[in-house]
């Protein structure tokens, strides 16, 4: 009992962004299954596919920077409600107009107004947490999104095999829910006093986003040497799923599904018990020992050949998985200026977009040249690197 202690007493706003993330995530129909309905449904080609997904992904860029902007000025709430109702709107107009070409553009920029939500819900929490309670408040809005992720793909494959039009009608179905939620239970949580400011660190700074990133330049080392981790991290679906086919033959697909059923369980089943174990650590710190756990889990890989030391190696960088997911917010909120969170946040989601990039794209031509095994060995000096990078920034 004393582990759900740490969920206990915080404002009520954080618990309604619980069963936010909760609602939207497990209605997160389209994203899985884009690719399959591109080809499959409007016949697009490999190509196009992959033209159409960047360009979704590429959209969600500007999205978070201008939700972001828009918050940190007008307020969270009210942003939040045009954004996510724009993008639920979208996404039910796809519901209604069949194959039509037209639908590509909809879904394009239905992902434009989902990137200006994250930001604002990350904004929202550290607006109403102190320092002390932000681990807790980021470790539960975490939890929320992957019980959502766990079993959403399984409904939202029912629906595209039987219902395929309600892949659309019910990604906006549950995004509207979630917007009653906001409207009904969350108030506008903007800092508009000084007094607000919970520590030096957070207080207001004139300018733009650049100008306070030249300002406070250990947030953009933070986002440089995160970078490490996230182009570590993304190999768990790019370069793990080759290993396992070179390995493998056609066993391969059927254990990386064992791999990330295994992830998702060990991220829900430990979540509580690490973010208790880690109360009171500085966030720098816990994403050291994330960065030595990326190193260990992934650098194994290099090798290892059977299915056991598969699943070893998959707990080992979901913990690691678990302690970034808190610890990475808990640090930005507690270093950016109050009128600035929102915009901080959104160039977090450009850092991770770009590991994203570098991950696949560049991982891709490093493979040609020296090989899957090599790749794995890289990843394990980077994160000790990383590892390293962040014991040496300020908390």
């Amino acid at each position: 009992m004393n582990m759900f202690n740490t969920y206990r007493g915080l404002p009520k706003s954080i618990y309604v962004l619980f069963f936010v993330q909760v609602i939207n995530r497990f209605g997160d129909f389209v994203v899985p299954f884009l690719t399959m309905y591109l080809v499959k449904k409007l016949g697009f080609t490999m190509s196009q596919t992959g033209f159409v997904v960047t360009l979704c992904a590429l959209a969600i860029m500007p999205g978070a920077f201008l939700g972001g902007k828009l918050s940190d000025q007008y307020g969270r709430k009210k942003i939040y409600l045009i954004f996510q109702s724009c993008a639920a709107t979208l996404l039910l107009i796809c519901g209604f107009i069949g194959t039509s070409k037209l639908l590509v553009v909809l879904v394009i920029c239905s992902a434009f107004f989902s990137g200006g939500v994250r930001p604002i819900l990350g904004a929202i929490i550290t607006d109403v947490l102190p320092p002390e309670q932000r681990q807790a408040g980021f470790s539960l809005s975490y939890m929320g999104i992957n019980l959502g992720v766990a079993f959403g793909p399984i409904m939202a494959g029912f629906l595209f095999n039987h219902h395929l039009p309600w892949i659309f009608i019910g990604d906006a179905i549950t995004s509207y829910l979630a917007v009653l939620l906001v409207i009904f239970k969350i108030k506008e949580s903007k800092p508009v006093l000084e007094t607000q400011q919970h520590s030096e660190l957070e207080k207001s700074e004139k300018g733009n986003t650049l100008s306070v990133l030249l300002k406070r330049p250990e947030i953009l080392w933070f986002f440089v040497i995160n970078l490490l981790f996230s182009i570590t991290y993304t190999q768990h679906t790019f370069a793990l799923p080759l290993q396992l086919n070179q390995q493998f033959n056609l066993s391969g697909p059927a254990i990386f599904g064992y791999i990330m059923s295994l992830n998702a369980i060990t991220v829900l089943a430990l979540t509580l018990p690490l973010n208790h174990l880690t109360k009171g650590l500085k966030p720098l710190t816990i994403m050291a020992f994330c960065g030595i756990l990326y190193a260990i889990g992934f650098g194994m890989i290099a090798f290892i050949d059977n299915i056991g030391m598969y699943l070893f190696s998959t707990v080992i960088w979901s913990i690691g998985e678990v302690l970034a997911a808190s610890s990475f917010g808990v640090y930005l909120a507690n270093h950016s200026p109050q009128n600035f969170r929102a915009r901080i946040s959104a160039v977090s989601s450009f850092f991770f977009a770009l590991g994203a990039v570098i991950a696949t794209s560049g991982m891709g031509l490093f493979t040609d040249y020296f090989g899957l095994q090599a790749v794995w060995i890289l990843l394990f000096f980077m994160c000790l690197l990383g590892s390293f990078g962040m014991k040496c920034l300020r908390d």
